[in-house]
């Protein structure tokens, strides 16, 4: 009797593991296939005050961001437990939107652009209105750093009128 229940039970775990290593089979795609067309990323518009409060939240998430440039910077680079290369990112900061009456930059969001997109954009100017998209990576230090997929310039900074001190 104890034979036959051994004999069953080994019947049973190797059906069973046969129909798991059939299952995942299954997931793996045909490479003749053809590809299927991937719908473009979505990203929420969020406050960039929301995303510093509470980081953890938008973990993986695709995010919009509107703000007002304030420089480009070193921030961030090469720290190992979230490492952008220096090589090849610049950081930049954008202004804290709670604070009108001073340029007061918000450090703890820690935002990473190709170096070749912030070549191009290399006149910002500090005020100057800015949108861009992007997924959180890490939450390293309790802070938000984010990847830049796409970076826009919506409304330069309005100059500064010179006042001609020979008139």
């Amino acid at each position: 009797m104890k034979k036959f229940w051994i004999i069953t039970l080994a019947l049973a775990l190797s059906t069973g593991i046969g129909s798991v290593v059939n299952s995942q089979t299954t997931f793996v795609s045909n490479p003749t296939a053809p590809a299927a067309t991937q719908a473009p990323l979505q990203y929420t518009t969020v406050n960039a005050l929301d995303v510093v409060a509470n980081p953890a939240r938008f973990l993986k998430r695709n995010i919009r961001i509107i703000g007002k440039f304030d420089k480009f910077s070193t921030l961030g680079l090469d720290y190992p437990p979230a490492k952008r290369s220096s090589e090849d990112y610049i950081s930049f900061l954008i202004q804290r939107p709670d604070v009108t009456n001073h340029n007061i930059p918000l450090s703890e969001l820690k935002i990473f652009l190709k170096k070749d997109v912030a070549e191009k954009n290399i006149d910002l100017d500090a005020g100057d209105k800015v949108e861009f998209t992007g997924r959180i990576f890490s939450t390293a230090l309790g802070d938000a750093w984010m990847d830049v997929d796409d970076f826009k310039v919506l409304t330069p900074k309005a100059p500064k009128k010179e006042e001609n001190a020979l008139e």
